[in-house]
């Protein structure tokens, strides 16, 4: 499974690219507005940070509006995924710009036949809002099993993009279910390596170590 950040911070972006275990970053325009600095701005910075696809997504919700918009994010860096919503002029700028050899991350998708319209037309990334899903008493998980069932039978490449991941265990099921990559935030993803066992054999080994009183530089 890949990793993105679902985060447009970069200071917690150049953090987690420097684990090594960030395969690229998805932005919003909420998280635009958090960072609290021009878009262009903060998406350019990020690009220049991972190598990986870094989605940037339009504010327009009109296919000509959407295609203009496109045209200047792309311009940002080679790595930019333009991310459209999941509506009729969101597929067919989808459709457009993959066929142009852009990467598209169709966005708020909740439901299968959502997916499977993005995948003809050719989305590189669908994204499944799992958390808000289960806000209103529906699993979001049982959406990422549709979806890969749907792809599996029909042979897309469309990855599934599993996003609004609240917690450690929507990343396990996710990779469980075989979500090809996981949007997570900062938080989430660094919580991935904590354990209570492993924070406690760990201050066992030093304690043990301190006693031997030897050192090894």
């Amino acid at each position: 499974m890949k990793f993105f950040v679902d985060t447009a911070d970069t200071a917690e972006i150049r953090d987690l690219a420097d684990t090594g275990l960030l395969d690229g970053v998805t932005t919003n325009p909420s998280l635009i507005m958090k960072a609290g600095r021009p878009m262009l701005e903060v998406i350019k910075e990020i690009c220049a940070i991972v190598d990986g696809p870094v989605s940037a997504e339009v504010t327009a919700t009109d296919f000509a509006d959407m295609m203009a918009e496109a045209e200047i994010l792309s311009a940002v860096a080679d790595n930019i995924a333009i991310k459209v919503p999941l509506t009729l002029d969101g597929l067919k700028a989808c459709r457009h710009l993959t066929d142009n050899g852009q990467m598209v991350n169709v966005t708020l998708c909740f439901s299968a036949n959502q997916a499977l319209l993005a995948a003809k037309a050719g989305a590189t990334f669908i994204s499944p809002f799992i958390g808000r899903l289960d806000d209103i008493n529906l699993d979001g998980l049982d959406l990422i099993r549709e979806i890969r069932q749907i792809y599996d039978n029909y042979g897309f490449e469309t990855e599934i993009l599993a996003a609004s991941i609240r917690s450690a265990n929507h990343v396990k099921d996710c990779a469980l279910i075989g979500a090809d990559v996981a949007t997570v935030p900062p938080a989430v993803l660094k919580g991935l390596a904590r354990h209570p066992l492993t924070d406690k054999g760990l201050e066992a080994f030093l304690a043990d170590w301190a006693k031997t009183g030897q050192s090894i530089r």
